[in-house]
């Protein structure tokens, strides 16, 4: 079923049910939602946009960036999602690059922009109220005057349920350009069609049902293929209702609206169920009488009980499921979560995909996996021996790109010669056909006498240590060195002397280390490493 007939049936069968809103903001029904996609459309109908026109969105999370989305989509302009935290001089050239017509932005992301720089930018918008911000010439200013009569004069009865009709023969037409950086050389757009979209959404309506009456807390930049698919596109065309929180939220931020909201599903990434596991659980199941506790049957299990329930309820206590990815989960906070019986998965996936490339429900899960291929596509291992031998993770299917936007030498490169698209994951299957992600093959490390090194694998273990935030490790010359960034401030409050402390952290991690990838060398990082939006780290910029 195509995205576009959920949404249309959603939206008929729910029309005065909550579709898109601002955390304590504006709210737009499913009713409201139709309304103004068909503004949209009398709009650019108006100005001569036509099918295959791009309309570009930069701005933060808020319901309208929604609503642009599905007006622009169902129109049939190819969306140009960019990330507001890119620099303005990043945001001309993509948006020139991918020669936008139209484009969403916040009033102070617009203030900072360059004009010059889009020649073929033809309208702006404030992501704010619908305002113009921008009109290249008279004929597309009087459209927006004019917009509340042209509108009427299509529509002499009303807008109502009987007027909503979205196309639906256009599957391998392109829907999407999503930037995967803000790099102005040679920039990596994918090219995502429509039938990449609805294998995404019927994937997830299939294994997390959702409707109306549920509600889930947006908190993932919606510029990112993993944020707009699974807290906008499947939620919506489902019939759920999105909350966004408009900004990088602070946990009580985030904890306050998912208390209020009480969401179905909660979608992350493991950096930030680290964090809690590290704040809200590690300090309790740590104390001596806890550890004593824990290891007795039966009674921990009353003690596990106990804190499965206290962290659902900080979620809302409606969590049907918890599902992570981005990034692999530390092993050490997988184990204690498998213990606690929460219903969390870690999936796989990259903005090629449109995302989803791996996934299996909580109660199916394997342990340090990142669940099996999904029903669009085939994964492979380009290894002799792909359950013993590392190799790279490449996939084909219904779901996956057509190429990277102008760029015909990169979109050589990410495919085989025989049509499998290289994910430069590196990976192990089971007989199951659970995928094990080893690292990034541009991260593995080759020792001098020959042995691979998964530097994520090392950094997993040292994030396992005491005052331990977050940790990158990196080769210089024969040294294998970790760089940690540590809670200073605790290790000082309990009286550790942090230079005498590295000694004792690298001899921990070196005793789960085999002996070609222990650790040489410690080093403190003065601040928190870079993140990208999905809250990676940018390891480029440690090496």
């Amino acid at each position: 079923m195509h995205y576009f007939t959920r949404l249309e049936n959603t939206i008929k069968s729910n029309w005065n049910g909550t579709a898109l809103a601002n955390f304590r903001g504006e709210k737009f029904t499913f009713g409201d939602l139709a309304t103004q996609i068909a503004r949209f459309h009398v709009f650019f109908e108006a100005v001569g946009l036509k099918k295959g026109d791009k309309v570009a969105l930069c701005a933060k999370n808020s319901a309208r960036w929604g609503i642009t989305f599905f007006a622009a989509n169902t129109y049939e302009a190819v969306l140009v999602p960019i990330l507001a935290d890119f620099n303005p001089e990043s945001v001309n050239s993509l948006v020139d690059h991918s020669e936008s017509k139209v484009l969403l932005t916040d009033t102070d992301i617009w203030n900072k922009l360059d004009i010059t720089k889009m020649p073929t930018i033809q309208a702006v918008f404030s992501s704010s109220d619908f305002s113009l911000l921008y009109a290249a010439d008279e004929k597309i200013q009087a459209a927006c005057d004019d917009l509340d009569n042209l509108f009427n004069a299509k529509y002499p009865d009303g807008f109502s349920v009987e007027n909503v009709s979205y196309p639906t023969d256009n599957d391998t037409d392109l829907a999407i350009i999503n930037y995967t950086s803000g790099t102005t050389s040679a920039p990596k757009g994918v090219m995502l069609r429509y039938e990449c979209v609805t294998e995404n959404v019927s994937f997830g309506q299939k294994r997390l049902p959702c409707g109306p009456g549920d509600q889930l807390v947006s908190m993932l930049p919606m510029a990112h293929m993993y944020g707009m698919m699974f807290e906008l596109i499947y939620p919506v065309c489902n019939g759920a209702a999105v909350y966004y929180l408009g900004k990088t939220p602070t946990p009580a931020l985030l904890l306050g609206a998912m208390a209020e909201v009480k969401p179905y599903l909660v979608i992350t990434v493991p950096l930030v169920m680290e964090k809690i596991f590290k704040s809200k659980v590690a300090p309790v199941v740590n104390k001596p009488v806890m550890k004593v506790i824990c290891a007795i049957p039966g009674l921990n299990q009353v003690i596990f009980k106990k804190i499965r329930t206290t962290l659902l309820t900080a979620f809302g206590g409606k969590v049907r499921e918890i599902v992570m990815g981005g990034a692999a989960l530390n092993p050490e906070v997988e184990k204690w979560f498998r213990k606690f019986k929460l219903p969390f998965t870690v999936g796989y996936g990259m903005t090629e995909a449109a995302p989803l490339l791996a996934y299996e429900d909580w109660w199916d899960f394997a342990s340090k996996s990142c669940g099996k291929a999904v029903d669009s596509v085939e994964v492979r291992i380009d290894s002799e021996d792909p359950y013993n031998k590392v190799g790279e993770i490449q996939a084909k299917g219904i779901s996956l790109m057509s190429g990277y936007y102008k760029n015909e030498e990169a979109t050589a490169a990410a495919f085989t010669e025989d049509g499998w698209m290289r994910t430069g994951d590196l990976g192990l299957l089971d007989k199951k056909g659970n995928i094990f992600i080893k690292g990034r093959s541009k991260n593995m490390i080759l020792s001098a006498n020959g042995q691979n090194i998964y530097p994520e694998e090392i950094e997993a273990e040292v994030n396992n240590q005491p005052y331990v935030i977050e940790s990158v490790v990196v080769d210089r010359g024969p040294r294998l060195v970790a760089l940690v960034y540590v809670d200073a401030d605790k290790a000082k409050s309990e009286g550790v002397d942090l230079e005498a402390y590295k000694a004792v952290l690298m001899a921990e991690v070196n005793k789960a280390m085999p002996a070609y990838s222990k650790l040489n060398l410690v080093e403190y990082m003065d601040q928190p490493f870079e993140k990208t939006p999905k809250m990676s780290i940018k390891r480029f910029m440690y090496k």
